[in-house]
């Protein structure tokens, strides 16, 4: 079984309330203070607004809200992170996968609010979104990103792939027979290979 990248606990809340607002599904990622919580849902439905802010706020050009819509309605999944408040929750981070649900699955998207960034939140939103791919028994991720975020994803054992072309790639300790094929220099796809749990 693949070992997603240490992180602090993500543990699935007992509180009902948290069930209510983002989900049966919904993880609570480990923070500093115990008056944040901070809540991973796959459930809980994107507002565009929210997501546009959110983006705004980590330096990223506007979309038309119409297609970021279409967008999300078409992904594999769809994960927020919010900041805990029982009348207004606020989003906080996001990211999504497109893919076949079977074999294959990509990567985009990762945003943190910079407020919340370098406090482990994007590493635990990439463990949920791998556990949450695992459970769905895909095979495959890709994942790119741009040339300064990369180092964030080598820290979590991730390493570029061979080419150097704005991807990671991560194997499982059992794909190495598959390590050759996705080296190919004709491959500027990076892979992260799950195995089914």
């Amino acid at each position: 079984m693949v070992s997603s990248p240490a992180v602090g606990s993500i543990s699935a809340p007992d509180d009902p309330l948290l069930h209510d607002l983002y989900g049966s599904t919904c993880r609570e990622l480990p923070t500093a203070s115990d008056r944040l919580r901070l809540v991973a849902s796959f459930e809980r439905p994107i507002d565009l607004v929210e997501l546009e802010q959110l983006c705004d706020a980590v330096g990223w050009s506007r979309r038309p809200l119409r297609r970021v819509r279409r967008a999300l309605d078409n992904s594999l999944l769809v994960v927020g992170l919010w900041r805990h408040d029982p009348r207004v929750p606020r989003l906080v981070g996001f990211a999504r996968c497109t893919g076949d649900g079977v074999l294959d699955a990509t990567i985009w998207d990762l945003a943190i609010h910079p407020l919340y960034q370098r406090s482990g939140l994007g590493r635990g939103l990439m463990q949920a979104i791998i556990e949450r791919l695992q459970t769905l028994g895909v095979e495959r991720a890709t994942l790119f990103a741009d040339p300064d975020v990369i180092d964030f994803y080598q820290r979590q054992g991730w390493t570029l792939e061979p080419a150097g072309v704005r991807c990671a790639f991560w194997y499982s300790r059992r794909s190495e027979e598959h390590t050759s094929e996705l080296q190919s220099p004709c491959n500027l796809v990076c892979r992260l290979l799950l195995e089914k749990k």
